[in-house]
C-alpha cells in the first residue's frame, strides 16, 4: 500500500474540518514542489523511490526530497497563506507521512538518525515554512511498525474475506429459478463487457430485470478476471432501491461476503444541517477520527450497508454517516450511488478509484438520463440575484475585484446578439471572474470561521465559473439569457458533456450503459464520450404487439401554431377512448400549458370523467397523491407533462392504467440555446437535428408508452396523438414490437 493510504488509515485523529481553504491545483503542486527542490543545495535528492517491508506488508512511496548535507528528509506541501490556516488534522497527516519516508530512508540507508521536515510553500508570497524534528532511526522504525500494525489486523480480515468472497463468487447461481427472456443474453454481453475491458450500451425493455441481469454477470466476472470494485451508479433514488433489493438477494444466494454500500447525498444524510462541518459547530466532526475506527469495525460487520443502517451505525457512533459512508467505501466490493459521484467534476468515487489505482467495472443505469444530468454538472451558472444577497458583507479587498465583474458582465452581454448567446469567453470577462475568485478565496482561507451564508454562497458560484472557464470551448456556451423567474444571469452552459465523460469511462476497466431507450445507439455513444468500440446490443422485448394497441391519429396537428384547432378533435378522441374502454389513463403533453388547456376542454365537454393533474414543481407528497389516484379498478385520467417525473420510472401494473395518449413528438423547444446545440452537434456529429430535437424527443414518447404494458400479463392501448409519427424518420424509432395502426381522429 501506499505511505500516504497508511497514514491516513493509521495515523488520522481529532476533528473532521471541512472549511473551504483555497487548495492549489495538480499542477500548481508540482510547479511548487519543482520551486523547492531547484533553491536546494548541490547533492539534494527529490523524488525518491522508498519501500519497505513490515510482517506482510509492504508500504511504498515517493518522498520529496533528500538533504544529505543536512540529515534532512523533507515533506514538501504547497498552500496558500499562512501555515496556522491549514487545519490540524491535516497538518498531522502531514507530519506521520514524514515520519515514514524518514523511517523507510533510515531504513535503506543505514541510517542512525534524520531530521525529518514538514516544508509547506506557500504559492502566493513564494516563502517556506519549515517544521521541523529530530529522530533516531530506532524511533522512527518503532512508530512506522506501531502504524504496520494497526493496519495489517485490519488487512488481514480484509484478505481472507476477499479469498472467501472470491471463491463464492466463481459458483455463485443465479438466484431466481430460470432467466426471464432476454435476461440471459443481457447477462451473457455483460460479462463478456467486463471481461474483456469493454464498453457497452444495452437497451432491454422493462420487466426484463436489467438490474439483476446486470449485476449478477460483473460479479461472476469479479471471480475470474481483476475486478477491484463494481460502481452501481443511478439517476434517481428508486434506482438505488432497486440495485441494492437484487444484490441482498445475491448475498442470500451464496455471496454472503459481498460488502455493499449505498451512498446517498450529503443533504439527505446530514444530522445538523444548520452547522457547518468542522469541530467547532458540528458535534458529529468533533473527535470524528477519534471515534472512526471503532465506528469502521462495526460498519465492516454488516454486509449491505444501506443508508438506514449506515445511520443506525454513525448514530451509535456519533460520527457524520455521509462521511463514514464515504470512508467505508474502501472496504466495499459494490458502491450504489448517484451520478454524480462519478461523473462530476470533483466526483468522490472517480478520484477514489483513481488514486487506489483500482479496476472499477460501471454500471450506469437508466443511462439515457445521464446525457441532460452531465450537461448540468458541467455548467455553471451565477445569478445577478446572489450579489444583491451578498451585499454588506463583502470584504474591502474583495469589493473592487466583484465591481470588475459586473462591468465586465455588463460588457459582455452588451456584445452578445439578439440570441443572448456567445461562443468565446472575452478574456476580459475571464480574468475578471479568477480574480473575484481569488480574493474570496482569500478571505475565506483567512476567516474560515465565517463558512456558510450569501457571501459563501456568490464565491462558490464565482468559483465554478472560474473552474469551467478553464476548459470553456465548443462544447460549451456563453448564455445571458434571464433566469425563469426573470431575473438576469450568467451561465457557462454544457451543450456536449461528450469532452468530460470520455476520460471517467476510460479510466474504468468496463463500463455498461443500460436502459429501455438508448436508440439510436451511436446517439448516445457519441454525446456521453464512449469509445468507438463500444459494443451494442438491442435485447428483444418479451412483450408482443397483442398487448399492446398502438393507435396513431394520422389526421390531428399538435404543432404549436395548429392547437387552438384541433383540442377539441383531440378531446374528442380521448373520451371516445375512455368511453369504449373505461379504466385508468396517463395523457401526456409537451407543455403544463398545453396540458391545462386539453383538461380545461375535457371537463367543459365532458364533466363525467375525472381528472387530475400533475402540478408545477410538485412536492414528493402531491406526487404520491397523483400516483395515488390509480387504484386498481379505477376510472379516470392523469393529465401529465412528457418527459416529466411520471413519464418514466412510474410502475402502473394491471388494471391500475389500461392506456395512455402522448400528445406531440416532445420534439424540445427551438429556442436560441437548442439551436446553438444543434449547429455544434452538425459540427462534430453531422446530424444537428436529429441529434437535438428529434431523438430526445422520441425518447421521451418511448418512455412514455413503456408505462402501460409492465409486465407479460398487462395488456392496453397508446395513441400517439401526431400524424408526424407516421413520418418514417419518426416511426424508425419506436420499438420494434409495437405496430401502428392509422386511424382518424
Amino acid at each position: 500500500m501506499s505511505v500516504r493510504r497508511l497514514c491516513a488509515f493509521a495515523a488520522q485523529a481529532g476533528d473532521l474540518d471541512l472549511r473551504f481553504t483555497p487548495a492549489p491545483s495538480a499542477l500548481e503542486g508540482m510547479a511548487g514542489h519543482r520551486q523547492v527542490q531547484s533553491r536546494r543545495g548541490a547533492g539534494y535528492e527529490p523524488e525518491l523511490s522508498l519501500s519497505c517491508s513490515f510482517e506482510g506488508l509492504r508500504v511504498r512511496g515517493r518522498a520529496d526530497g533528500f538533504d544529505p548535507q543536512a540529515l534532512r528528509l523533507e515533506e514538501i506541501k504547497t498552500c496558500r497563506g499562512p501555515v496556522e490556516s491549514i487545519k490540524p488534522n491535516q497538518r498531522a497527516l502531514h507530519r506521520a507521512q514524514a515520519r515514514v519516508y524518514a523511517a523507510m530512508l533510515c531504513e535503506a540507508r543505514q541510517l542512525p538518525s534524520l531530521r525529518v521536515a514538514v516544508v509547506y510553500f506557500d504559492l502566493a508570497t513564494e516563502s517556506e515554512t519549515l517544521l521541523e524534528e529530530e529522530f533516531d532511526a530506532a524511533t522512527l522504525r518503532e512508530q512506522f511498525q506501531a502504524m504496520a500494525r494497526i493496519y495489517l489486523q485490519w488487512a488481514r480480515a480484509q484478505a481472507q474475506r476477499g479469498r472467501n468472497l472470491k471463491q463464492a463468487l466463481g459458483t455463485l447461481p443465479f438466484p431466481r429459478p430460470a432467466f426471464r427472456a432476454g435476461q440471459r443474453e443481457l447477462s451473457r454481453r455483460i460479462y463478456q463487457a467486463g471481461a474483456a475491458r469493454r464498453c457497452l450500451l444495452a437497451q432491454a425493455p422493462t420487466g426484463i430485470g436489467k438490474t439483476l441481469a446486470s449485476l449478477y454477470p460483473l460479479l461472476k466476472a469479479k471471480a475470474g478476471h481483476r475486478i477491484d470494485r463494481v460502481f452501481f451508479l443511478t439517476a434517481k433514488t428508486p434506482g438505488r432501491t432497486v440495485a441494492l433489493e437484487a444484490l441482498r438477494e445475491l448475498q442470500d444466494k451464496g455471496a454472503h461476503d459481498l460488502r455493499v454500500l449505498e451512498i446517498e447525498a450529503r443533504e439527505s444524510a446530514c444530522r445538523h444541517p444548520e452547522a457547518a462541518c468542522h469541530g467547532e459547530s458540528c458535534p458529529l466532526a468533533r473527535g470524528f477520527y477519534d471515534r472512526l475506527p471503532a465506528a469502521r469495525e462495526a460498519a465492516s460487520a454488516v454486509r449491505l450497508l444501506d443508508r438506514a443502517r449506515l445511520a443506525r451505525i454513525a448514530g451509535e457512533h456519533q460520527l457524520c454517516p455521509y462521511f463514514l459512508a464515504q470512508e467505508m467505501a474502501h472496504w466495499c466490493d459494490v458502491v450504489v450511488a448517484d451520478y454524480n459521484y462519478y461523473f462530476h467534476p470533483s466526483a468522490f468515487l472517480y478520484v477514489l478509484a483513481q488514486e487506489e489505482q483500482w479496476q472499477a467495472a460501471l454500471l450506469v443505469d437508466e443511462a439515457h438520463n445521464l446525457l441532460e444530468r452531465a450537461r448540468g454538472m458541467y455548467s455553471a451558472v451565477l445569478p445577478e440575484s446572489s450579489f444583491a444577497r451578498a451585499r454588506g458583507m463583502v470584504p474591502a479587498a474583495a469589493v473592487r475585484a466583484l465591481q470588475l465583474l459586473r462591468l465586465q458582465w455588463d460588457r459582455a452581454e452588451a456584445s452578445c446578439g439578439p440570441d443572448a448567446l456567445l461562443d468565446q469567453l472575452p478574456e476580459e470577462l475571464d480574468s475578471a471572474i479568477r480574480d473575484a475568485s481569488g480574493c474570496l478565496a482569500e478571505h475565506f482561507n483567512a476567516h474560515p470561521q465565517l463558512a456558510k451564508g450569501p457571501l459563501q454562497d456568490l464565491f462558490f458560484e464565482i468559483l465554478q465559473c472560474a473552474r469551467l472557464a478553464e476548459s470553456f470551448d465548443t462544447h460549451s456556451v456563453l448564455d445571458f439569457s434571464p433566469a425563469p423567474d426573470g431575473t438576469r444571469q450568467i451561465a457557462l452552459r454544457n451543450l456536449i458533456p461528450a469532452t468530460f465523460l470520455r476520460p471517467r469511462f476510460a479510466a474504468a476497466r468496463s463500463a455498461v450503459c443500460f436502459s429501455g431507450t438508448l436508440s439510436p445507439f451511436e446517439f448516445y455513444r457519441d454525446t456521453l464520450g464512449l469509445p468507438p468500440d463500444t459494443a451494442m446490443v438491442d435485447i428483444a422485448s418479451p412483450f408482443s404487439a397483442r398487448q399492446l394497441q398502438v393507435k396513431l391519429a394520422r389526421n390531428l396537428s399538435t404543432r404549436l401554431q395548429d392547437r387552438p384547432q384541433t383540442l377539441a378533435q383531440l378531446v374528442r378522441l380521448i373520451a371516445t377512448q375512455f368511453a369504449q374502454r373505461p379504466g385508468n389513463y396517463l395523457a401526456f403533453f409537451s407543455s403544463f400549458e398545453y396540458m391545462e388547456m386539453a383538461a380545461d376542454e375535457l371537463g367543459r365537454r365532458h364533466p363525467g370523467i375525472a381528472t387530475w393533474r400533475q402540478t408545477r414543481g410538485g412536492a414528493p407528497g402531491e406526487r404520491a397523491a397523483f400516483l395515488e389516484r390509480f387504484q386498481p379498478g379505477g376510472h379516470g385520467i392523469g393529465f401529465a407533462v412528457l418527459g416529466g417525473v411520471f413519464g418514466e420510472g412510474v410502475d402502473l401494473p394491471g388494471d391500475r392504467l389500461v392506456g395512455a395518449f402522448v400528445a406531440t413528438l416532445g420534439l424540445p423547444q427551438h429556442d436560441a440555446l437548442n439551436e446553438r446545440m444543434r449547429q455544434r452537434m452538425d459540427e462534430r456529429f453531422g446530424d444537428g437535428y436529429a441529434y437535438t430535437y428529434l431523438y430526445p424527443g422520441i425518447r421521451k414518447v418511448v418512455q412514455a408508452g413503456g408505462r402501460v404494458i409492465r409486465s407479460e400479463s398487462d395488456e392496453g392501448v397508446l395513441w400517439l396523438l401526431d400524424q408526424r409519427f407516421a413520418r418514417p424518420e419518426v416511426a424508425r424509432l419506436l420499438p420494434a414490437w409495437w405496430e401502428l395502426a392509422a386511424e382518424r381522429a
